[in-house]
């Protein structure tokens, strides 16, 4: 019931879509401050 409740109603897919999309931005935030303190750290030497 809940999965069916999570993929065919309006306010599931609105809470799927906020689900996905924060996740993906945790990944992006993560590579990217990542990327950049590699960055820093190479100047640096």
């Amino acid at each position: 019931m809940a999965w069916e409740l999570l993929f065919k109603s309006d306010m599931g897919l609105l809470s799927l879509f906020v689900i996905v999309f924060t996740t993906g931005m945790s990944v992006w935030y993560a590579r990217y401050f990542s990327k950049k303190m590699k960055e820093e750290s190479q100047q640096e030497k």
